[in-house]
């Protein structure tokens, strides 16, 4: 029904539970998911998330039929400096969501561009290197599992808001193996150039989220914002890349019942790009 490099992100049906929001896009026509484990954001994955807890979410997934590409999740602000208790922590939910990821068949965790906050804690650069430390430690980590980690950046609400900030984690994290995710709706909402980012990130790419925006907003529904999808993938094409994609639709301008048909004509407009 749609392209097979065209997944949903179950943040799009965050208001439901997990077998519900599984069972939605199943019946949507979807065949690919990323799966949110985003405390606050999205709550489908329990942020408690012992070995219990990653069976029992590992086995809903399972049951549904759908390949998961992605976990989006988070392992607190990788800028934040911690005590000892509090890397102990980290390393324990960095662990959990692993074994996530390797249980549910995804390719990768994705984790965030640092805390939801612009303003650096040390110093640009410090809080640079941190990040940039906390992601490469996180891939060395995931390939003890057979995965891989990503992480969104630019991010709008993160550190890493900006186009400046995205290069300057990029060039920190070559040659260390962990990817980039683009997301449109964050690019733009920063007041940013899809095409320019493309540009800054060639062959960095390994993953591309899908939402609309306008400057200071990500929370709208595909076609009612300022993204220009079809020059962004004629770009990534052009670029050679051979990536998924996933709608990722924490829109605002729909209701919940509306939900489902706007992911649908979201998911055919892309189909038609790809």
């Amino acid at each position: 029904m749609f392209n097979s490099r065209l997944g949903c992100s179950s943040i799009s049906f965050r208001h439901q539970d997990l077998p519900t929001a599984l069972r939605t896009m199943t019946e949507l026509g979807f065949e690919e998911i990323d799966l949110g484990a985003l405390p606050g954001v999205c709550d489908h994955v329990p942020y408690e998330l012992d070995l219990p807890a990653v069976a029992v979410v590992a086995a809903e997934v399972a049951a549904s039929g759908l390949r998961v590409r992605s976990v989006n999740g988070d392992i607190g602000d990788l800028n934040a400096v911690l005590d000892a208790g509090g890397e102990a922590a980290r390393e324990r939910h960095l662990a959990a969501l692993l074994t996530l990821t390797a249980d549910t068949g995804a390719r990768a965790l994705v984790l965030p561009c640092g805390a939801l906050n612009h303003e650096p804690g040390r110093s640009l650069e410090e809080d640079l290197d941190a990040v940039a430390a906390g992601l490469i430690h996180a891939g060395q980590r995931a390939a003890g599992f057979g995965v891989e980690v990503w992480t969104e950046s630019l991010h709008f609400l993160r550190f890493c808001w900006n186009l400046e900030r995205a290069e300057l984690l990029a060039q920190r994290l070559a040659g260390s193996g962990v990817g980039i995710v683009m997301d449109f709706s964050h690019i733009v909402a920063a007041g940013e150039e899809p095409l320019e980012y493309l540009r800054r990130h060639e062959g960095r790419i390994s993953h591309v989220h899908l939402r609309d925006a306008v400057p200071g907003n990500i929370n709208l529904s595909i076609g009612n914002g300022h993204a220009d999808f079809a020059a962004g993938l004629r770009s990534l094409a052009a670029q050679g890349y051979t990536g998924h994609f996933s709608l990722e639709l924490e829109t605002r301008d729909v209701t919940h019942g509306e939900r489902p048909a706007a992911a649908a004509k979201a998911a055919s407009f892309i189909t038609d790009l790809i």
